[in-house]
């Protein structure tokens, strides 16, 4: 029991010190200790007026005061039966009075106690205050006493969880390691040394590829003057000299005060993920190039077929305009070069670009905005382009001071898009449903799994298109 209270690291402790010293004025005797009474001995962890360090227990006075209730008193030692054959008051230090504050677990276990001692008997023992201030100080020193045993409690769960979070790091297949406040490593996991090739006993710094060592050189510096946490994906060179793509990963550990105590780091290997990708994506951008190439292929042929033949014209142009509204949107989504878009009102801004006359602002987009799939994008084109044909050849945009107003609208899981026509020529509902309609319909439910709702109101037609966010997205 009281080796849990880890008292060896509180021999000559400063406050116990303070405590003997004190309780020796108080009680105006030469002679105090804080003892703690073992099977065998005695020990003083803070004494006043001697330099003794311990006693056999077979002369402790402080064995008999730790299993007392109260202030244990003896004014006169030779007449106490106890103590009257006692090597301590038959010789040095002759101790004729003795008072002693037991000091008694939480638990009820007795540890020994805080005492005065003084060569001269006291028939009158201690005054009420000095008996009540013994008392007080006894109670400091068992706090003392406790404040440590849960130090060590604190301290040995850190340990077992320092413990148990390295032998987890062990088999983690991530590399993972720490190092001080100033960058000098601490700690590796087995992977991080079988990719580094490290020992442990120079420093952690990868070797960054020639092309992104300037970045990692610049992240790291960053990092130990900011405090700031980083992440990034790079090549470094694992222990056989291959380049690796890793996904590297820096956090700080503060301190009370905010500052940088240590560092943790992490690099997951994704090489291979990392090339598939790169390798999807030069396939998709060389599809971009051969589409593109399509659509220019398939408008030549439709104006080279319709040449010369005025009842195809028409169609012909209508055509025409489709595929180019599709190719917009294909170089919004799947462009050629990096300025890739990734947003509905991005994608609505290049399909509206076309219409309206020069100088004059006749659609409007307002609203918010949400992220938009390479599948999303190729019906949402066809959707605005049928809307805008039909508005420019019918509705606002084929008067003058008419408008469409693009409302984007939020909700749970859905953004509703609301087209709204106004300063158009009056509008009626169709007497059947053309192919535009069913274009419409078509491109709404059946490829983004949504609803439209057309009026035809006394201000110009209404549409309202609600879709979920899941297929917008894909």
């Amino acid at each position: 029991m009281i080796a849990s209270f880890g008292l060896d690291a509180l021999d000559g402790d400063e406050e116990l010190q303070r405590e003997a010293q004190f309780a020796a004025r108080l009680c105006a005797t030469p002679l105090a200790f804080v003892t703690i009474v073992e099977k065998e001995r005695q020990r003083f962890l803070g004494s006043a007026g001697t330099d003794m360090t311990e006693t056999p227990r077979s002369v402790s006075f402080c064995a008999h005061a730790m299993l007392e209730r109260e202030l244990m008193i003896v004014p006169d030692a030779r007449e106490d039966e106890r103590f009257a054959d006692n090597a301590l008051v038959t010789g040095e230090p002759h101790i004729r009075f003795y008072a002693g504050a037991p000091l008694v677990a939480a638990d009820g276990t007795p540890m020994g106690s805080l005492c005065v001692i003084d060569t001269e008997p006291r028939p009158d023992g201690l005054t009420e205050l000095q008996q009540e201030g013994l008392i007080v100080l006894a109670q400091g020193v068992m706090n003392r006493f406790h404040c440590r045993r849960m130090n060590l409690a604190s301290e040995r769960l850190i340990e077992s969880q320092r413990l148990q979070l390295m032998r987890m790091a062990e088999f983690m297949p991530v590399m993972a390691w720490s190092t001080d406040a100033e960058g000098s490593y601490l700690y590796g996991n087995r992977a991080f040394h079988e990719f580094a090739g490290k020992d442990g006993e120079t420093d952690t710094r990868f070797t960054a590829h020639p092309d992104d060592a300037e970045k990692f050189g610049s992240a790291r510096a960053r990092c130990l003057e900011t405090g700031e946490a980083w992440s990034d994906e790079l090549r470094v060179r694992r222990r056989d000299g291959v380049y690796r793509w890793v996904l590297m990963q820096v956090l700080p550990l503060l301190d009370a005060d905010g500052e940088v105590e240590q560092w943790f780091a992490t690099a997951t290997d994704i090489d291979e993920g990392h090339r598939l990708s790169e390798s999807r994506e030069l396939m998709a951008r060389e599809l971009a190039h051969r589409i593109k190439n399509i659509f220019a292929v398939i408008t030549g042929l439709v104006s080279l077929r319709a040449r010369g033949k005025s009842d195809v014209k028409e169609f012909a142009e209508q055509l025409i305009e489709t595929i180019h509204s599709l190719g917009r949107a294909q170089d919004f989504v799947r462009p050629l070069t990096e300025e890739k878009g990734e947003d509905l009102r991005g994608l609505l801004d290049v399909l509206m670009a076309p219409y309206g006359d020069a100088g004059k602002h006749q659609v409007r987009i307002e609203g918010v905005t949400a992220p938009i799939g390479m599948r999303a994008a190729t019906p949402i084109a066809l959707i605005f382009h049928e809307l805008a044909t039909n508005s420019a050849k019918y509705g606002a945009l084929s008067a003058e001071g008419g408008e469409v107003e693009i409302a984007l609208r939020e909700g749970d899981d859905t953004i509703e898009i609301v087209w709204h026509e106004t300063g158009g020529p009056q509008v009626t509902p169709p007497e059947s449903e053309g192919f535009g309609t069913r274009l419409l319909r078509m491109s709404v439910e059946s490829q983004l799994d949504g609803s439209i709702n057309r009026e035809w109101n006394d201000g110009g037609l209404v549409v309202r298109l609600v879709i979920p966010r899941r297929t917008l997205a894909s």
